[in-house]
This record gives C-alpha cells, sequence and structure tokens, in this order.
C-alpha cells in the first residue's frame, strides 16, 4: 500500500495552516470582543493572552508531531496514547462532526457572500455552498501539489483583505479624516466571566493550528521543519491579528467598534467609499474559501489513518503516491459535508447551527490530545524526540486547562441553544460502529496473534 511522501514544500505548509486558521472569524471577532470587554487594554491583552494559550499548543503539537509523524495527525497520537479504540471515536467524531460540519459551516459563509454579489435564485446559500464543496474535493484529489498551489494563492489574496483594513485605518490616520477618543488603558475592568466569554471567542479566531499535524509525514526537509513551520505560521497570525484589532480601535473607536455589526466594512468604507466596503465583502469569502480547502487537506488525512487501522474500511486507506492524495478518503469526506450542508439548510441558520454541531466535540477530543503528550512521554521514556515542547510541564498544563475550559463552554453553550444532544446522537452512532468494527475485526485479530 503506498504511503505519503514529502511533496510538501514549506511555503505550501505555512499556507494551509494560516489558512486554516485565518477563516471569517477576524472580520466578526473583533465588535464582539470590544462589545464584551469595553477597554481598550483588556481588549489587546485577551488577544494576547489567546496567542500565548495557543501558542503552548502549538509547541505540543510541535513535539507530538515531530516525535510520531504521520498523516493521521491527532488520530495517530491519540492512537499511540490510548489505543485503536479511543482513536476511531476520534476518527468518527472528525469524519462525521469536526472537520465536515466544520466545511459545511464554511460552505455557507461563503455561499452567504456569494449571494450578494450574484444570487442563484431562492435557494443562492445551498447551490454556492453545495458547488465549492463538489469542486474543491475534485482540485484535491487531483494532488496536493496543485491543491497547495490553489491554497496558497487563496491565502495570498486573505491575507491581503487583512492588509487592506490596516492600510485604511493607516490612511485615515495620516488624514485625520476620522479622528476618534479612546479612554484610558485598563480604565474599566471587566467582570471576570466576561472576560473568559472574550477568550473563548479570541480562541475559537486561532482555532485551526493544530491541523499542521497532518501534514508532518508530507513536508519537506524532515521533521524539524514541521516546527519551524508551525511556529512562523502562529506568529504570522498573531501579528496580524493585532494589528487588524489596533487598526479598527484606534481607527473606529472602542465604542463604535462594540457597535458595529461590519467594523471592517465601516473602516474600508470610511478610507475607500462604497467600492472599498464592497471588496471586504469579495476577501470575506474567499477566506471562507480558503479554510474550506484548508480543512479538507487535512480532514481527509485522517480518513485514511483509520483505514490503515481497520481492515473493513482499507479501501479508505489507500494513498495516490504520484498525486500525493488519499483519494478514496476525500470522496467519503465530500459526501459527508454535502449532506451535513443539506441538513444545515433545513435549520434557521445554517452557520450556528454546525457551530453548535462541532464546537463540544472538537474541544473534548482537543483535551484529550493534549493529555496525550503526558501519556506518551510517559509510555515511551526512551523515544527520539526531535523536539521537546519548552517549559514542561507548565505549557502542555496551560493548554490543557484551555481546552478543558473551551469544552465545558461549548457544552453550555449548545445545552442552551438545544443542539448538544445532535451531537451526542452522532458520537452514540460512533459507539455502536466500533462495536461492528470490532466483530468484523476479530477473526484478523485473532489470526495475527
Amino acid at each position: 500500500m503506498n504511503s505519503p511522501q514529502r511533496l510538501l514544500s514549506r511555503t505550501g505548509a505555512v499556507a494551509i495552516i494560516v489558512g486554516i486558521v485565518i477563516g471569517a472569524g477576524i472580520f466578526k471577532t473583533p465588535a464582539l470582543i470590544a462589545d464584551i470587554v469595553g477597554d481598550v487594554g483588556w481588549n489587546i491583552l485577551i488577544w494576547i493572552l489567546g496567542a500565548m494559550i495557543s501558542m503552548a499548543g502549538a509547541l505540543c503539537y510541535a513535539e507530538l508531531a515531530t516525535s510520531y509523524p504521520h498523516a493521521g495527525g491527532d488520530y495517530h497520537f491519540l492512537t499511540r496514547a490510548y489505543g485503536k479504540n479511543m482513536s476511531f471515536l476520534y476518527g468518527w467524531a472528525k469524519a462525521m462532526v469536526i472537520n465536515t460540519g466544520s466545511i459545511a459551516l464554511l460552505a455557507f459563509v461563503f455561499g452567504d457572500f456569494m449571494t450578494e454579489a450574484i444570487a442563484l435564485g431562492p435557494y443562492s446559500t445551498l447551490i454556492w455552498a453545495l458547488g465549492i464543496v463538489i469542486t474543491l474535493t475534485l482540485i484535491n484529489i487531483i494532488g496536493i501539489r496543485s491543491s497547495a498551489n490553489i491554497q496558497t494563492l487563496f491565502t495570498l489574496i486573505e491575507v491581503l483583505g487583512l492588509i487592506s483594513i490596516i492600510s485604511a485605518g493607516v490612511y485615515l490616520a495620516f488624514t485625520g479624516a476620522h479622528p476618534v477618543e479612546n479612554p484610558a488603558l485598563f480604565s474599566k475592568t471587566p467582570p471576570l466571566g466576561l472576560l473568559g466569554l472574550a477568550l473563548v471567542f479570541v480562541l475559537l479566531t486561532f482555532g485551526g493550528w493544530n491541523e499542521s499535524a497532518y501534514i508532518s509525514a508530507e513536508v519537506k526537509g524532515g521533521p524539524k521543519t514541521i516546527v519551524s513551520v508551525i511556529v512562523f505560521s502562529l506568529a504570522l497570525i498573531t501579528l496580524i491579528y493585532l494589528l487588524v484589532n489596533l487598526t479598527l480601535i484606534e481607527s473606529l473607536g472602542i465604542k463604535a467598534l462594540a457597535e458595529s455589526k461590519t467594523a471592517p466594512s465601516d473602516l474600508l468604507g470610511l478610507a475607500f467609499g462604497v467600492w472599498g466596503e464592497r471588496l471586504l465583502g469579495v476577501f470575506v469569502a474567499i477566506s471562507a474559501l480558503t479554510s474550506i480547502n484548508a480543512t479538507m487537506i487535512v480532514g481527509a488525512r485522517t480518513n485514511y489513518a483509520i483505514g490503515e487501522d481497520w481492515y473493513p474500511l482499507r479501501k479508505m486507506g489507500r494513498w495516490q503516491e504520484q498525486r500525493g492524495t488519499p483519494t478514496t478518503a476525500y470522496f467519503i469526506q465530500g459526501f459527508i459535508s454535502l449532506a451535513l450542508i443539506g441538513f444545515g439548510s433545513l435549520q434557521a441558520d445554517g452557520f450556528e447551527s454546525m457551530v453548535e454541531f462541532t464546537a463540544p466535540v472538537f474541544w473534548s477530543f482537543l483535551f484529550l490530545v493534549g493529555i496525550a503528550l503526558f501519556v506518551l512521554r510517559f509510555k515511551n521514556k526512551n523515544h527520539a524526540r526531535p523536539f521537546s515542547v519548552p517549559l514542561y510541564p507548565l505549557t502542555p498544563l496551560l493548554f490543557c486547562a484551555a481546552c478543558a475550559y473551551l469544552s465545558y463552554s461549548s457544552f453550555a453553550y449548545a445545552e442552551s441553544r438545544n443542539a448538544v444532544h445532535v451531537s451526542g446522537l452522532v458520537m452514540l452512532a460512533g459507539v455502536i460502529a466500533l462495536v461492528i468494527l470490532r466483530l468484523k475485526d476479530k477473526p484478523k485479530i485473532e489470526q495475527s496473534e
């Protein structure tokens, strides 16, 4: 059976990670954070804290990815730490909830913004969402080089959109066209609960860096290269996020930012007129497009890893070596994503329903991956580690605590919306599927013993 080759360049890897993380969220969350916190100093501090927690997680993943490089990423780490049963449930969650749900919700974002530009009738959002999933699935099946090239182009355009926001702020500052006054730093201290809520949204905006583990076996240059890729990608993302927030605060004012529903559009409108506002819609659509493509790349690799481990699912474990892609895994992922888009279209808000559907499961398993670092250090004391997470055990403990908090918050939010039962039913179906697979795998296991 063919296996992944190191065909992915460092630039392509950075583009994939940046493309996953910088989605539509950064265009929406600054106003939410400003509204929750209401203070310039605390606002910036929350973003810095979110970056620190994300970097702590990224360093944990760097150790895992360099010590155990595999196209299965998190799935492979969980298999080594807890065994096949736990990793299968994670793979099931990725295939049925986490990755495919993320693809679906991003497809709805893309469909909403494209409908504003080119309406395709009463079901325009649905048509655009279905169309983009089909198109990007086919592009990724062509091969990793083509999908990485497309990803690099999308990421450059996406970053250009954020640079345009920063440029608009610089223009307004130099021309003095829209002067604002902000209160002194830390003049207002929000309650601890509100600071926690703000941190949840910040970490959600930083979410996606963990997917770097899935390309650890395909990056040129060996295990140590992935460390520099992860750290550089997250440092770049942090810089962009801080500049965007500082620009919005300085150009609109903390009060106006908190009250705005479309703060980046407001800023571009002030600087460049109505065409600036329309241009931002294009950038948001491309941001969603970029994240969809990157999520597809890493998501299909979980399906591939499951196929390698479970004989009844062996067709998913087929790797097209020349293309550098798991073709069957892509087809399965695309089909489930399309089904979830159909499910979401029946709800009041497809985007919100997908958030409620994915977040509780995602943060719960990410917590288990963090614990896996401790487990694997204990189980494999003599295993070679090209990179060791600094300040161990404090760094992974910080990461695990953040994941535990976000898991709790996500469950509480989904329960308040009466949506947590959907994720529960999907995971129950995963347990049933695991039992069936174990029964089918039993003759093979007994034979090998």
